[in-house]
């Protein structure tokens, strides 16, 4: 019988005394013990993992939105394009997180629901933050983090600033387009200025390649988060049908409403008059 394998002998490393380890640099002695069921029902971790490896994703998601808005505004598009699609991407990921969720049943939910007390994924700040990142701005929704001094300067930062989309409306203005784009703490609404310059862009895509290419990555990011709106949907009418949500909301009838937001309308309609 031959030996057993030694990776030493190949140039591993296997002595970590005082050296950084794997784990070392990933701080997973804190990331693994910061899943704390409160209950005694099985399925409580795989609750508590999915939200906090959802939250994990959301931190990625903004640190390359923000970059790729600080590329667009700088008129740096090939990085940006590189960014957004990371992020849809990163939603694929938020989405397929849904499907192992959608393993646990009602009656295995009901088993711990009590214990999350007014805790809701409604209240995650890094949900809030993308969505104003993205343009969608409703400063009713900063009131859930009052409570937190931190989190609020962070999210009124954001109000504060152009959103994403604000800045992609900045690029067909700088290419002659007669269009605006300010700083706005509110829902972008749709503008028929906007959407002709987009029109005239898809009409002509060889003469407006880096504008083009934006616009679809733009509806490619806006494609997957749809998507990750309408399994959520999916998942909590499978699991809790049309209960209130612990966090106070109607459930199922709030997030159906939120289906239908549009982050970037202009792009939707112009596909009807092409």
């Amino acid at each position: 019988m031959s030996e057993p394998y030694d990776p030493s002998e190949d140039g591993a490393e296997m002595a970590f005394d005082g050296r950084m380890s794997y784990a070392d640099y990933l701080g997973l002695p804190a990331i693994l013990s910061a899943q704390k069921p409160l209950s005694g029902a099985h399925d409580e971790l795989l609750f508590i993992v999915q939200h906090q490896t959802s939250e994990l994703w959301m931190k990625l998601a903004i640190h390359e939105l923000r970059a790729a808005r600080e590329a667009i505004s700088a008129d740096r598009l090939q990085p940006a394009f590189k960014m957004l699609a990371r992020v849809a991407r990163i939603f694929e990921q938020l989405n397929g997180a849904w499907d192992v969720l959608r393993t646990m049943t009602p009656s295995e939910y009901t088993e711990f629901r009590e214990a999350l007390g007014q805790s809701s994924g409604f209240q995650s700040h890094q949900y809030r933050e993308i969505e104003f990142i993205l343009g969608n701005r409703n400063r009713a929704m900063l009131r859930p983090h009052a409570h937190r001094a931190e989190v609020l300067a962070r999210l009124e930062a954001e109000l504060a600033a152009p959103s994403l989309y604000a800045v992609a409306i900045g690029r067909l203005a700088a290419a002659g387009f007669g269009v605006e784009a300010g700083v706005s703490d509110t829902p972008h609404e749709p503008d028929p200025a906007v959407e002709a310059a987009w029109e005239a862009v898809y009409r002509d895509p060889e003469g407006h390649w880096p504008l083009y290419q934006l616009a679809e990555k733009l509806v490619d990011l806006e494609d997957y988060f749809r998507r990750w709106r309408f399994n959520h949907v999916t998942t909590v009418e499978r699991v809790i049908g049309f209960k209130r949500g612990t966090g106070g909301t109607s459930g199922v009838a709030y997030l159906r409403r939120m289906l239908e937001v549009e982050l970037f309308p202009e792009l939707w309609r112009l596909r009807t008059s092409l």
